[in-house]
Parts: structure tokens; C-alpha cells; sequence
């Protein structure tokens, strides 16, 4: 029997690409390992967004580069730190086996039947290839990759160059896919992009954008009880879409909306093509025309040229809008981006400090709103059993809020009403309705 173990580091969209290639090693005999130890096949899917994310995935490979000296198995590495750093990974005395590019993935298993390794188009920047199902078996949630790639060219960001120019999956091919997923029962689709709200497909002469695909999806679809999306651009929501997801409780009312920074002078540095005041005015539409929308955010801290005038135009953003939550991080540089070249004159100590900042203003925040929904009625999926408390159960509301409550495993995998009673850290305690 063939074993194999695979780890995925970063987006949903490494995730998608994963459940599909464990499909394709089912299909050729392949079985999961119990744990790296056992597996006669280790793939590494890997992220390089941030330096912190390789840098965890370079302690993996030296890890397996001991393990490998008292066994013998084949070591891949595939995503985006195979695209950025293919040299690295393959040069003489890498532990290495294979190096499979983002645009190659769905050709693993046929390299792994010819145990065809150290091959040049392994690492290549060819048409981006969309798979037939992204499903991890027996699941209830999927994610469903609609599109590839990234025109953006936010100079912080390497995505660009590791995953290519947009491309757009045909309507046809995802509804097929969804049909999949509802004859096997799956509950809420997560649909994925580096920016969704850039889709765009001609289909016989008519241009669908994403505000018709997801009309098409709506009356295709009708055991799909939620559908979320993410990541979306500032710049590309459109009136329509707003439109749509208020008029549909099937679209979850949760939209995350990265704004990075605050201050005119970053966002232009950053090359984020709208203003402080062209985002305030898009999330005052939104929150208008969805009145109970849940808006989470992504703040970049420390960028090359912030001034602590800078910082404190961000602070002021945070408090008028009041995201629901953010996901914080602060300014490492990225070789072969355009920023990389930027002179970074913020000591990490500062940058920091400056973080911690903005951490205790989200948190002060997310903490009011929450506090706020104590009391509601909200319906929720039910995902698994609490860690903690194996008499409890997880679940998570179309705001993307965390809930946990009493009741059996029975009801994983389904639509229930629940009470929120209470608030402990960041998720409520609730009761059945």
C-alpha cells in the first residue's frame, strides 16, 4: 500500500488545491499515513506571503531532511514558496524530491506514477488548470476556486508573481461542481480568489462578472443552504453586488474587505488604487443597504514611509468604521516585489509597538460589538464538537461569528437556531432554540 501525508501552510485556495490532489492519490491507490512517520510520500503545499510562513516551512523541510536519515520517502514541495524559491529547494544536498509549481499540481500524480523528479517543467508559468472537485471527503463545507491569479500589484505583494495574471473558471464548470456538492450533502461553499470581485467570463458573447455568476449559482443551487466568498478588492465591489447580497439570506452577511492602512500617503505606496474616504464611503453603502453586515478587515502596519501621523489616520479609520474583527500584521519586505526596493526605515522594534497599538483598538472594538449581540436569535452551522468540552458544540453564524453550545454530535453538519446567552473571549455561549 502507498502512504502519503500532505501539509498545507496559508490561503483557502492551497487548501482547495490540496483536497483536490488527496482525491487524485485516492483514485491511483494512494492512502493517508497515520502521521509523516509512517508515509512513504510527503508533500508540502507552502505559502510565501509573509517571511514568517517560509521560514516555519524551511524548519519543516530540515525536519524531514533528519527524518529521511533513517528512512526512505519522497519529499515535495509545492504552492508559492516552490514558484519563489525553486532554486532553493532544488539545489545539491536539498532534501528535495520534487519542486511542483502552482500551474503543475494537478499533474503530481502523474509524476509521481513515472517517478519523474528533478524535471524543468515542474516550476513553470503556463495556463492556470481549474480541478472538477476541491472536496475533503465527508465534509459539509467546501471551498470552490472560481478564480486564479492576481492583477493587482499591491507593491507589498508577491502574489502577483506566484500565481500569475487573472484567470476566471467558467460558470458551467462551477456549477457542475456545486452539483457535486450538493448530492453529497455539503451545506455552505466558501467561493475563492485572490479577488473574487474581479471575476470576469465571456460566455457565448455575454461578460458575467461576479455579481452575475453568483445570480447563476443562486437559481443553479438550491441544497446550498450558505454561500460566502472572499478575498475581495476595495476597489472592485459594485453597487450591484451589495445589492444582491442584501436581497439573498443565502449570501452570508460577513464580507471581508482588506484595507491595509489608513493614510493616502500608504495606500497610494502601496498601490491600493482607492482613498480613506472612497473606503469610508464604500462601507457606509455596505452597512446601509445590509444593515446587520459583519465587515472584517486586513491592516498592514509598519510600511516603509509611515509616520506616526500616518498611524494615527489609520487609528481614526478603525474607530468610523468599527470592523468586526482584523487581521493584523506588521511590514516584513518580500524580494521581487516593487516595496522590496523601498527603503524600510522603521525599526521592527517600533513597527511593533505600532502593531500592539492597533491590536488593543481592534480588540476594544470587537469586544463592544460583540458584547452587543448578547440576547439575539442567529441561526448557525453546526461544525464539530468543542475541543474543551466534548458535551458542547462549535458552530459559526453567517456573520462568521464562533458559537458554542449543549447538544449531541448528531447535529453536526446542520442548520440550527440558537440563543446567544453570553460572551467568553471571542466566542459566545449559546443554548438551542
Amino acid at each position: 500500500m502507498k502512504y502519503y501525508w500532505i501539509e498545507t501552510y496559508g490561503c483557502q485556495m492551497n487548501s482547495a488545491e490540496s483536497n483536490a490532489i488527496i482525491s487524485d492519490l485516492k483514485s491511483r491507490g494512494w492512502e493517508e499515513a497515520e502521521s509523516e512517520e509512517s508515509a512513504s510520500f510527503v508533500l508540502l503545499n507552502t505559502c510565501s506571503v509573509r517571511q514568517t510562513a517560509e521560514n516555519r516551512i524551511w524548519g519543516r523541510i530540515g525536519y524531514y531532511k533528519h527524518l529521511k536519515e533513517s528512512r526512505d520517502f519522497t519529499l515535495a514541495v509545492t504552492g508559492c514558496m516552490a514558484e519563489r524559491l525553486k532554486g532553493d529547494l532544488s539545489k545539491k544536498g536539498s532534501p528535495v524530491d520534487m519542486v511542483i509549481g502552482n500551474f503543475e499540481k494537478e499533474r503530481l500524480a502523474d509524476y509521481l506514477d513515472s517517478n519523474l523528479f528533478w524535471n524543468d517543467n515542474l516550476v513553470n508559468s503556463g495556463d492556470y488548470t481549474f480541478r472538477e472537485l476541491h472536496l475533503s471527503e465527508n465534509a459539509f463545507k467546501a471551498m470552490v476556486p472560481i478564480m486564479h491569479g492576481c492583477n493587482n500589484f499591491c507593491t507589498y505583494c508577491i502574489v502577483p508573481y506566484v500565481r500569475g495574471r487573472e484567470i476566471s473558471r467558467s460558470p458551467a464548470s462551477i456549477v457542475a461542481e456545486l452539483k457535486i456538492l450538493e448530492s453529497k450533502g455539503v451545506k455552505e461553499v466558501t467561493l475563492l480568489g485572490q479577488n473574487v470581485n474581479s471575476y470576469s467570463y465571456m460566455d457565448r458573447g455575454i461578460m458575467i462578472d461576479f455579481t452575475a455568476l453568483l445570480e447563476i449559482i443562486l437559481k443553479e443551487t438550491e441544497l446550498i443552504g450558505w454561500i460566502r466568498f472572499m478575498s475581495s478588492h476595495p476597489k472592485d465591489i459594485s453597487k450591484d453586488l451589495i445589492n444582491l447580497i442584501a436581497e439573498n439570506e443565502r449570501i452570508c452577511s460577513h464580507i471581508h474587505l482588506a484595507v491595509q492602512h489608513g493614510s493616502d500617503k500608504i495606500l497610494e505606496k502601496m498601490n491600493r488604487k482607492y482613498t480613506h474616504s472612497q473606503f469610508l464611503s464604500l462601507v457606509n453603502s455596505i452597512k446601509s443597504a445590509i444593515p446587520d453586515v459583519s465587515i472584517t478587515t486586513d491592516l498592514l502596519i509598519g510600511f516603509p514611509g509611515e509616520t506616526l501621523k500616518d498611524l494615527e489616520i489609520t487609528k481614526v479609520l478603525m474607530k468610523e468604521i468599527e470592523f468586526n474583527d482584523a487581521f493584523t500584521y506588521y511590514y516584513n519586505p518580500r524580494e521581487g516585489t516593487k516595496a522590496f526596493d523601498f527603503a524600510d526605515n522603521i525599526e521592527e522594534k517600533e513597527k511593533l509597538r505600532r502593531l500592539d497599538e492597533v491590536i488593543g483598538i481592534q480588540r476594544s472594538i470587537s469586544g463592544k460589538l460583540k458584547r452587543g449581540r448578547v440576547g439575539a436569535r442567529v441561526l448557525v452551522l453546526v461544525e464539530s464538537v468543542s475541543r474543551k468540552n466534548k458535551n458542547e458544540l462549535l458552530a459559526r453564524t453567517a456573520k462568521n461569528e464562533m458559537v458554542v453550545f449543549g447538544g449531541s454530535s448528531e447535529l453536526i453538519g446542520t442548520f440550527k437556531e440558537i440563543q446567544l446567552e453570553s460572551l467568553n473571549g471571542n466566542t459566545f455561549k449559546g443554548k438551542l432554540v
